[in-house]
C-alpha cells in the first residue's frame, strides 16, 4: 500500500497571497530603487564629464588648443583635415561624448570662466532642475 498526499497541488488561494505579497513588496520597494538608477546615472554622468575634461587637456597637449566649438567633442575621436600632431583617439568609446540620458555633452569654447565648458542637462534635458534633473558641469 502507498501512502497518498493530501495536497499534491497549490490552491488558487495561495498564488494570489504570494502574488498580493509581491506586489506589495514591489510597490513600496520599487520607487526607491528608481530613484537609484536616477542617482547612478547623475554619478556616471560626473565621471565622464571629468574623463572629457582629461581628454581634452591631453589634445590640447598634443595639438595646441582646444577644440573650436565647430569641432566640438568628435575631435577627440577623429581629426579634422590635416592635423598630423593630433595623437587619438583621446576616448575609449564613441559614445563617450554622449551622456548616460542618450544626448550629446554640451562643449563651449571658450568658457564663461574657464578654458571650455561641458555640461549635461540631467535627466529632463532642460536647462537648471532639481535631482535627477539638475545639470552637471565640470
Amino acid at each position: 500500500m502507498g501512502l497518498k498526499k493530501k495536497n499534491a497541488g497549490v490552491t488558487l488561494l495561495e498564488v494570489m497571497v504570494v502574488l498580493a505579497i509581491m506586489a506589495l513588496v514591489i510597490g513600496i520597494a520599487g520607487p526607491r530603487v528608481i530613484g537609484y538608477f536616477g542617482k547612478g546615472k547623475a554619478q556616471a554622468a560626473q565621471i565622464q564629464i571629468e574623463n572629457l575634461n582629461s581628454s581634452l587637456k591631453l589634445l590640447y597637449l598634443d595639438i595646441g588648443r582646444y577644440p573650436l566649438e565647430t569641432e566640438g567633442l568628435e575631435l577627440l575621436l577623429v581629426p579634422v583635415g590635416e592635423m598630423p600632431e593630433w595623437r587619438g583617439p583621446y576616448l575609449d568609446r564613441n559614445d563617450g561624448i554622449i551622456d548616460p540620458w542618450g544626448r550629446r555633452y554640451i562643449y563651449t569654447y571658450p568658457g564663461a570662466e574657464r578654458p571650455f565648458d561641458l555640461k549635461s542637462l540631467g535627466e529632463d534635458g532642460q536647462v537648471g532642475g532639481d535631482g535627477n534633473n539638475s545639470d552637471i558641469t565640470l
